[in-house]
C-alpha cells in the first residue's frame, strides 16, 4: 500500500486539467493545514499586537526572497533544463545553487546585522513595544527561509519538467505542518520565537521531500565553485522577474505599512483576510498556471505557436471561468467563511466582520490575480521577461496610490466612509481604515490585469478576445448559485441563531451546497466547454478513459 501510494506521487501527470486538478486537489489539502495555522493564530493572539508583530517580520525575509532566489528559480530554469541532457542539467543545478547558498547567505547575514534599524524605519510604531526585542529577533530567524525556500525552487525545477506535480504539491503541505508544530509546540516554551524555528522547520521539509526522487536521477546540485558565467547565464534572463517579485514583494510592504498606521490589529486582519482568500487562488489561478508552464515551455521551444496558444487559452477560460463563480459565492459566504476558520478564542466578533469586509473586498481581484499568474508564465515561457516587470510596476503604483487616497477620503470625507462601511456591513467597527488598503491592493491587481491581457496579444493574438464567454457564462452560473446559497441564509437564519460553531458551519456548508448545485446545473444547462472539460478530466483521473502518456495537442486533454 505505502509502495502504491509513492508511486502515485511520484508518478507524471501529462493531461492540463488532470495536472491542475491533481495541483487542487493537494493544493486544497495544503490550504486546509494554512487554514489550521491561521485558526491557532486567531485564537492565540486575536488581531492584536502579537500577530501584528508576526506578520510583519514576514516581510523583509519576503523582500530577500523575491531579490535573490527568484534570480535562479524554477521558472526561469524549467525552460533551460527541458529536453537538456543529464550531466548539463546537474552543472547548471549545480551552479546556481552554489551560487544562492553563498550569495543568498551574505545578503542575510547583513540584514541580519541591520535589522533593528531597518524593521523600525518601516514599522515606527513597533520600536516602543514590550516585545520589540523578540521582533527583532523573530525577523533574523526568518531570514533562513529564503535560502531554504530557494534551494527548493532549484530542484523543484526537475520535479516540474517531468511533471511529477503530486511530489511539487505537497512542498507547501510539509512547510504548514512545520509552522503548526512550531505554534503548538515551540511557542509556549519559547514565545513568537519557536513560531519562527516552526517556519525553517517547514522549509527545510519543503526542500527535502524532491531530494531523494532528484538524487534518485542523479540530479542532485553539488557543492562547487560556482562560475559567474553560468549564473550570468540564468540571471541575466531572470533579473526582470526578480524585480517583478522585488516589487510586488515592495508594495506589499508598503501597503503593510499603511496598514500599520490605521489601528492595532490591521495587520493581523488584512494578512489573515488575504490568506483566506488565497484559498481559491492556490486552487484555481496557481493550479492552472503551475500545470500550463512546463508545457507552454515545450510548445514555444520547438516552435510550436498554435499549441502553446491553445493551452494558454484553456487554461485561461478556466482560471476565469472557476474564479467567477467562487468570487461571487464567496462574496455572500463571507461572514460564515470567516467565522468557521478563525472565529475562535480571542479573535472576536469585531475582528471577524472587519476580515469579512476585507475578504469581500480582496475576492473581487480573484479573477484578475489568476490571469497575471497564467500571463506571467506565458511571458516566461516565450522569452518575454520584461513584460510581467513593467505590468507589476504599473500595477504598484496603482495599489500604493489607490490605498493612499481611499484612505485619506475615508478620513476627509465622512460620507465616503459611511457609504463604504454600511455597504460592508461594518459601519459599527472600530479600525475600517484598512478597507482603504484592501481597496488599493483590489484595483491594483485589476489593472495589472488588464495591462496583462493587453500585451498578450504580443504572444498570443487573439487570446483575450476569446475570454468573454467563460466570464459570462461564469458570472450567470456564480450569481444565480450565490442568490440560491442566500436564499438559504436568509431562511435558515430565522430557524436557528448563529451561536455555535456546529450552527454556522451546517448552515455555511448547506448554502454553499446549495449554491455549487445551482450554479453546476445552470452549466449544464448551458452546455458549458468548461463543465465539460471538468466531467471529462474527472473520469480520466478515475481511470475509466485515462490515455498513457498522452501528451497536450489541443485545448482538451
Amino acid at each position: 500500500m505505502v509502495r502504491n501510494i509513492l508511486r502515485t506521487i511520484t508518478a507524471p501527470i501529462r493531461g492540463l486539467h488532470q495536472a491542475a486538478y491533481l495541483l487542487a486537489g493537494l493544493t486544497f489539502a495544503s490550504q486546509i493545514l494554512a487554514l489550521m495555522r491561521d485558526r491557532l493564530f486567531a485564537h492565540q493572539f486575536g488581531a492584536g499586537e502579537m500577530l501584528d508583530l508576526y506578520y510583519a517580520a514576514f516581510k523583509v525575509p519576503d523582500l530577500v526572497f523575491a531579490l535573490v532566489a527568484s534570480l535562479v528559480s524554477a521558472y526561469v530554469l524549467i525552460p533551460r533544463i527541458a529536453g537538456k541532457g543529464d550531466e548539463e542539467i546537474r552543472r547548471l543545478l549545480s551552479h546556481t545553487a552554489s551560487f544562492l547558498f553563498i550569495g543568498g547567505g551574505i545578503v542575510c547575514a547583513v540584514l541580519a546585522l541591520i535589522a533593528p534599524t531597518l524593521l523600525f524605519a518601516l514599522f515606527p510604531g513597533f520600536e516602543n513595544s514590550a516585545h520589540a526585542d523578540e521582533f527583532v529577533m523573530l525577523a533574523r530567524i526568518l531570514l533562513i527561509q529564503p535560502i531554504l525556500l530557494g534551494l527548493s525552487g532549484i530542484i523543484t525545477s526537475v520535479t516540474q519538467v517531468n511533471r511529477r506535480f503530486a511530489l511539487y504539491a505537497l512542498s507547501p503541505v510539509l512547510y504548514n505542518l512545520g509552522i503548526i508544530f512550531g505554534t503548538l509546540v515551540l511557542y509556549p516554551q519559547m514565545g513568537l520565537i519557536g513560531i519562527g524555528w516552526g517556519v525553517v522547520i517547514g522549509a527545510l521539509l519543503h526542500l527535502g521531500i524532491h531530494i531523494p526522487i532528484v538524487f534518485k536521477a542523479g540530479l542532485l546540485p553539488r557543492p562547487v565553485v560556482f562560475s559567474p558565467s553560468v549564473v550570468w547565464s540564468v540571471a541575466k534572463d531572470s533579473i526582470p522577474r526578480s524585480l517583478a517579485l522585488a516589487t510586488g514583494a515592495v508594495s506589499l510592504l508598503l501597503l503593510t505599512a499603511i496598514a500599520a498606521t490605521t489601528g492595532e490589529g490591521s495587520i493581523a486582519v488584512f494578512t489573515l483576510a488575504g490568506n483566506l482568500e488565497a484559498v481559491p487562488l492556490s486552487l484555481i489561478g496557481v493550479s492552472y498556471a503551475t500545470a500550463a508552464f512546463p508545457v507552454l515551455a515545450e510548445h514555444m521551444n520547438a516552435k510550436r505557436y498554435a499549441e502553446f496558444k491553445a493551452t494558454l487559452l484553456a487554461a485561461a477560460r478556466h482560471i476565469i471561468f472557476w474564479s467567477a463563480i467562487v468570487s461571487v459565492l464567496a462574496l455572500v459566504l463571507r461572514a460564515h467563511i470567516v467565522r468557521i476558520v478563525l472565529g475562535t478564542g480571542a479573535f472576536d466578533w469585531d475582528a471577524t466582520r472587519l476580515t469579512a469586509a476585507i475578504l469581500a473586498v480582496l475576492v473581487l481581484g480573484l479573477i484578475a490575480q489568476g490571469l497575471i499568474l497564467l500571463c506571467s508564465r506565458a511571458f516566461y515561457a516565450a522569452e518575454r521577461s520584461w513584460n510581467p516587470l513593467i505590468i507589476q510596476l504599473m500595477g504598484a503604483a496603482v495599489s500604493i496610490a489607490g490605498a493612499l487616497i481611499t484612505l485619506s477620503a475615508l478620513q476627509t470625507f465622512p460620507t465616503v466612509r459611511t457609504f463604504i462601511e454600511v455597504l460592508l456591513r461594518v459601519e459599527d467597527v472600530p479600525g475600517t481604515g484598512i478597507l482603504a488598503v484592501a481597496i488599493g491592493a483590489t484595483v491594483g491587481q485589476m489593472a495589472m490585469a488588464a495591462i496583462a491581457l493587453y500585451t498578450l496579444r504580443n504572444v498570443a493574438p487573439g487570446v483575450a478576445t476569446s475570454l468573454t464567454r467563460a466570464l459570462g457564462e461564469g458570472l450567470a452560473a456564480g450569481i444565480l448559485g450565490a442568490a440560491a446559497a442566500y436564499g438559504v441564509l436568509s431562511y435558515f437564519g430565522t430557524l436557528a441563531p448563529l451561536t455555535t460553531l456546529f450552527v454556522v458551519f451546517a448552515e455555511g456548508l448547506l448554502a454553499g451546497m446549495v449554491g455549487l448545485a445551482v450554479a453546476g446545473a445552470v452549466l449544464a444547462l448551458l452546455a458549458n466547454q468548461e463543465f465539460r472539460e471538468l466531467v471529462d478530466s474527472l473520469k480520466k483521473m478515475s481511470g475509466r478513459s485515462l490515455k498513457p502518456h498522452a501528451v497536450i495537442e489541443s485545448t482538451t486533454d
